[in-house]
């Protein structure tokens, strides 16, 4: 670690939190002592600030109030071991009707945020103090996973005009001095991918922060033109926002040549879960409850995908108690090799319209449709649209010195969409990707009728 890393992480960063009054330094020593505790003593922690959480909203907060007082549930009832499963599902469309009683009584410094509503209309939501620290302190415990640190150069790649709209002249300063470079990434042609390249390069990070389908636009920018990353002293590359895909992660890592490790969490729900050095996706055991449901609400086996429900303990001035997150994704038993006793993921598979629906009603997972195209090296690039039972369209960008066959593209596709599938196929120069600049290879615009 470097003595400017050192001043940063030790003392401005520590200052710095504490004129915003965030709980940050203290909350990252918890987390760093938590992570190493038996799974038992998680639990048992975990219950109890359940118990303190649950206590506090039945004071606090009008809409739990009322929930609580229908559903009978006094304080014995809130002190259960399966107290959660007595509460309905939160979804967005419950927060949206009861917003005027969602706020705590007791709330001071919150500030209001939206989700970029990629997914339907956005949601607005209040953070406070004590969410802002957990996630802050999270993230900072997970960089020192892989040996950087607050202070250390970090570029990051964002598209969203939620984040970019943010950046004032005291963000820019403190940016500066904490070494962190924003790099917009909206609306982006081959030219706006080759100068980001270009400058991302300049800038030579320790560490690189941003969407996987960003990264992996640049990373088939450098393969495509035989370009090279030449700083050596990249020591990760932060994935988040996305789904990511193996045929990401290892493009990017061959061209940028550091590892990729996955986040997960988003900005209604929190920071929920993030890759070690061994490659498992750890969940935020200490603050953040997740349950993956079945259609039946009722839990699923390891193993088994299902709805993603998050009680983030962080969050009582506007309580996300059991929130639908949309996501999917799979729970495991895995006992890392790191020695973190907390509960992992498997996988998260990202929301449900990422999933096709073959012709004859399977479902079907984007990433085996991501594994199909790719097995074809004159891909560089593709997305695939379920347009109704049996239409499909798929747009594919070749490597310049490569053909694509299209009909044997096709033939492979309906193995696993179904032989009677539809499907146009279109070979083009470039993808454009969203406003927010994200990018989506798998988009089904078909949800049969039930």
């Amino acid at each position: 670690m470097s003595f400017y890393t050192q001043f940063i992480s030790q003392f401005l960063f520590p200052l710095h939190e504490k004129m915003k009054g965030h709980e940050t330094v203290e909350k990252k020593a918890l987390l760093d002592e938590s992570q190493w505790f038996e799974k038992i003593k998680i639990q048992t922690q975990q219950q109890d600030r359940l118990v303190e959480f649950l206590m506090d909203i039945r004071e606090n907060n009008h809409f739990y109030q009322q929930l609580f007082s229908e559903l009978n549930l006094d304080n014995n009832a809130l002190s259960q071991a399966d107290v959660l499963t007595k509460l309905p599902i939160l979804t967005k469309d419950i927060i949206r009707a009861n917003e005027e009683q969602y706020l705590s009584e007791l709330s001071e410094n919150t500030i209001y945020l939206s989700t970029s509503g990629s997914s339907g209309t956005p949601l607005k939501f209040a953070v406070g103090n004590e969410r802002i620290s957990h996630d802050v302190a999270a993230k900072w415990r997970a960089t020192n996973w892989w040996n950087v640190d607050i202070g250390d150069k970090e570029a990051v790649i964002w598209g969203s005009s939620v984040e970019l709209s943010g950046q004032g002249i005291v963000k820019t300063l403190r940016d500066v001095l904490f070494r962190s470079k924003l790099f917009p990434a909206q609306h982006l042609d081959s030219k706006g991918i080759a100068d980001l390249f270009a400058r991302l390069s300049e800038f030579k990070p320790a560490m690189i922060y941003g969407y996987p389908s960003i990264l992996t636009l640049l990373a088939e920018h450098a393969k495509t033109n035989g370009i090279k990353f030449e700083h050596t002293g990249l020591k990760v590359i932060f994935c988040t926002a996305e789904k990511l895909y193996q045929h990401q992660r290892d493009i990017i890592e061959s061209v940028f040549n550091a590892p990729v490790a996955n986040g997960y969490g988003s900005r209604d729900a929190g920071f929920i879960a993030h890759e070690c050095s061994e490659g498992t996706l750890h969940i935020s055991e200490e603050d953040v409850i997740v349950e993956v449901l079945n259609e039946q609400n009722e839990p699923c086996a390891i193993g088994e995908i299902g709805q993603l429900i998050v009680t983030n303990l962080t969050t009582r001035d506007f309580p996300m108690l059991r929130y639908n997150t949309g996501d999917l994704a799979v729970l495991s038993d895995k006992k890392c090799p790191c020695g973190r006793q907390l509960k992992v993921f498997s996988e998260v598979v990202g929301r449900s319209n990422d999933m096709l629906i073959s012709t004859a009603g399977g479902i079907v997972h984007g990433a085996y449709i991501g594994n199909i195209i790719r097995e074809d090296l004159a891909i560089c690039h593709f997305q695939l649209t379920q347009l109704s039972r049996i239409n499909f369209s798929v747009k594919l960008v070749g490597y310049p010195d490569k053909t694509i066959d299209s009909l044997s593209m096709i033939a492979r596709l309906q193995v696993v969409l179904g032989e009677d599938a539809n499907i146009i196929c279109e070979l083009v120069a470039e993808i454009d990707a969203e406003s927010t600049g994200k990018f989506k290879y798998i988009i089904n615009q078909y949800q049969p009728s039930s």
